[in-house]
Order: structure tokens, then C-alpha cells, then sequence
């Protein structure tokens, strides 16, 4: 894993969709074609912001989605979809595929298998990412299931994770989160060729130092990043504040 710490999070932001640009020109100039992951929440609103005006031909490009709550409509305002319609998928032209999870399918079992078997086999040379305040990598909050192999899980969400999607704004109330996701699993996540995780704000110091320097389990599953040779950990000032001091560097 390599540590980049920006001035502030625009400058973050920038550095991170510059270099997923560059990853996906890349993928596509060596094979044809992209196999993208998009992560959603405040994190990736910025980065994502740039990442549409990129000149990527995105007919080329394959986006899957990297978790949905469970029990809400592709059109709930407070939907995964809903947002990767508003900041991407409607911003960019012809691409290539789009495989969302629909967290309201009446059968979920199917739909992990349906999702399972869409991305069987398949190269991610891109996985962009945030990071939870409780040290989670998509929706596999702690304890996360670090060993299964299935590429999409079914998971419960802890009642800090529930609570950061108030604060955020996308809830009026703990209650009105849902307790349920389908999320993509880690070992999943860390098979991408490229993992560019964005974490900005205070509010990630304690999990960017735990993504640093806790021991890599179940409790802190941001910290299997460090086993990742092909993951850049973005961060600004403020999610460096556990960890920075009056050094140059985070670590």
C-alpha cells in the first residue's frame, strides 16, 4: 500500500480520479476494454466529480456497483443507485455496462448469484474506495467475513455504520437505516488490479490509523489494505490527524 497525503481534500480528490483515469486508459489501451468498482457516500463526491470529465471512451467501460442496502427501491433518494445515477452513470456517455444491485429484490439469494456470476472470471482493474468510520470496506463492517471467497455477500450493518449514514445526511433517523446490505466481500475487493481508496475528514482519523497500524482481522478490516502492493490510501490533513504530527509523512 502506498500512503499519499494531499493538502486538503480537493487536492485529494483530484490526485485520486487523476490516477484511476490513468488506470482505466491504461486497461483499456493493454485489453480493450475496463472493469471498474464504484464506491459511493461524501467521500467519493469530489473524486467522482472529476472522474466524469475524463476523456475515457466509456463504451469501454464495465461498472459494477459496490454494495446497496437492502430493502430500499433503485429509486429511493437514499438508494446507492440513486447516487451513482446523480454522480456518474448520468454524467458520463454510452458506457459500457452498468451492474447495479438491487437491494429490493424479492429473492436476495438470486440476486447475489446474479451478481456472482457477472463478475466471475472477470479482471477489476479499478476498485475505488472509502473507508467507514468504523474501519469497514464497503458495507463488511466489524466483524467481517475476511475469508469467504464468494465475490458478493449478504451482511448485517452495525449500528455505527447506521449511524454515520445519519450524520452524513442520507437518513433522518437510526431507524429509518436499514440493518441489512449486499455488499461486495474483501477478498473480493482486494483481487482488484488497482485499489484507489479516497479518505478525507477528521471524522476517518481513527480509521485511516487503524487502516495504518491495527493488525489486519476481522475488527478492523480496513487494514487488509496494507497487504494490497496495488492500493494508493488518499488522504488529506484532517484523516491524517492521528497519525501525521508535523511530519511530511503519515507513516
Amino acid at each position: 500500500m502506498r500512503v499519499v497525503l494531499s493538502e486538503d481534500k480537493m487536492e485529494m480528490a483530484s490526485y485520486a480520479a487523476e490516477t484511476g483515469i490513468r488506470k482505466i486508459k491504461e486497461a483499456i489501451e493493454r485489453k480493450g476494454k475496463a472493469v471498474i468498482v464504484l464506491a459511493t457516500g461524501l467521500s467519493q463526491v469530489d473524486m467522482l466529480s472529476s472522474l466524469v470529465k475524463a476523456d475515457i471512451p466509456w463504451e469501454k467501460v464495465e461498472a459494477f456497483h459496490l454494495d446497496e442496502y437492502v430493502g430500499l427501491s433503485q429509486d429511493d433518494p437514499a438508494s446507492f443507485h440513486s447516487y451513482l445515477e446523480r454522480y456518474f452513470t448520468s454524467k458520463v456517455k454510452n458506457l459500457g455496462s452498468f451492474h447495479a444491485i438491487d437491494g429490493n429484490a424479492k429473492d436476495l439469494s438470486k440476486e447475489v448469484s446474479r451478481l456472482n456470476a457477472l463478475i466471475a472470471g472477470k479482471e477489476v482493474d479499478v476498485a475505488f474506495l472509502g473507508i467507514g468510520e468504523n474501519g469497514h470496506l464497503a458495507f463488511n463492517d466489524p466483524p467481517a467475513d475476511l475469508d469467504t471467497k464468494s465475490p458478493f455477500i449478504t451482511v448485517n450493518l452495525d449500528e455505527r455504520c447506521r449511524r454515520q449514514q445519519v450524520a452524513e445526511g442520507w437518513f433522518p433517523s437510526l431507524e429509518s437505516v436499514p440493518p441489512a446490505a449486499i455488499t461486495m466481500s474483501v477478498r473480493q475487493i482486494i483481487k482488484a488490479k488497482s485499489i484507489i481508496a479516497t479518505v478525507p475528514d477528521v471524522r476517518k482519523a481513527r480509521a485511516v490509523a487503524m487502516c495504518l497500524f491495527d493488525e489486519v482481522g476481522s475488527s478492523s478490516p480496513c487494514a487488509i489494505l496494507r497487504w494490497c502492493e496495488n492500493c494508493e490510501l488518499c488522504i488529506d490533513r484532517q484523516s491524517a490527524a492521528l497519525v501525521y504530527g508535523d511530519r511530511r509523512s503519515p507513516i
